[in-house]
């Protein structure tokens, strides 16, 4: 019995070590140096898919070291072979960091006290109760919810809008296509934290923008895919959204002639709010490759036809 790594070939190390840590009698090939495809019966991706995993006929489980798997989905792999994400509290910690600095930096105007710094200006602007800067989060996922908790934690009146009815204590929640209007009214500020499907392809366009405030702020830390490009710079240009910040792109690396590097209104990370540590997530790793070889149900299990 052997497992795969068929993740990104820079962190092997850090991975099999961190899971070797755990169970020494564990054994690994690396993509493609895979041997017999017949022997791997458990096997890591990452954040692109390595190739063809049809061959591997006596996998019992794919498991992603990603919370997004939209990339595998399309992707070649033994039927009913099932998939697991990365769900780690790493990489929600991470993520909750990144969106609580972007928010509590829209509510102190950091944008603003930055730009009158390089001109040497002394702007002393009014202080901004949290209080009163509603922030809406696309998505009450596991990482949503987390954010949406340590929100509420420093004051602000947060809402949440999913596919289908979610609670989270403190939160004003919102599901469905019809409760999409009034979950935008009030906002401030809006986060992105959806999966990518075919239903949220292109989300991010000029119909949302629309039922936003004037002057609102975007934050896209979800897909790349979820942002309708052209929509997004013609709210920019019409002051319907003050600046928005982003961290996914439909390109990766975000191309050196794209508009988005010359947009002074759009901030970019280079997809950098949440990364899996090989530290954090062995253990969950090493729990599937267990429940897997037992037939037992994944954590975090993927389902293929709502793409997450």
């Amino acid at each position: 019995m052997t497992i795969l790594y068929a993740a990104d070939p820079e962190d092997a190390e850090g991975w099999i070590g961190s899971i070797r840590a755990l169970d020494p009698q564990l054994t690994f090939a690396t993509w493609p140096d895979w041997g017999d495809p017949d022997a791997i019966d458990f096997i890591i991706v990452g954040g692109r898919m390595p190739g063809d995993l049809s061959i591997f006929q006596n996998a019992k489980a794919i498991q992603s070291t990603w919370a997004g798997v939209n990339h595998l989905l399309k992707g070649k792999f033994p039927p009913g072979v099932p998939i697991a994400r990365m769900v780690d509290q790493g990489l929600s910690a991470n993520m909750v960091e990144y969106l609580v600095y972007w928010v509590l930096d829209a509510l102190r105007q950091g944008r603003e006290l930055r730009a009158a710094q390089r001109e040497a200006k002394w702007l002393e602007l009014p202080l901004r109760w949290a209080r009163n800067f509603p922030v809406g989060i696309l998505g009450l996922g596991t990482l949503g919810a987390a954010t949406a908790a340590k929100l509420v934690e420093l004051g602000f009146p947060v809402r949440g809008w999913s596919r289908t009815a979610k609670s989270v204590a403190g939160v004003e929640s919102f599901h469905g296509a019809d409760q999409l209007h009034d979950f935008l009214a009030p906002l401030k500020l809006l986060i992105c934290l959806l999966p990518l499907t075919p239903e949220t392809e292109g989300v991010l366009d000029a119909k949302l923008f629309a039922g936003l405030p004037e002057g609102a702020i975007l934050v896209n830390a979800g897909r790349g895919g979820h942002t309708n490009e052209a929509d997004l710079i013609a709210a920019l240009d019409s002051g319907k959204l003050a600046y928005a910040v982003l961290d996914v792109f439909r390109e990766e690396p975000l191309p050196l002639d794209h508009v988005f590097w010359r947009r002074k209104d759009i901030v970019i990370t280079p997809h950098v709010a949440s990364i899996t540590r090989a530290g954090t997530g062995a253990a969950d790793i090493l729990e599937n490759y267990r429940r897997a070889l037992a037939g037992e149900p994944l954590l975090n299990p993927v389902d293929p036809q709502r793409g997450y």
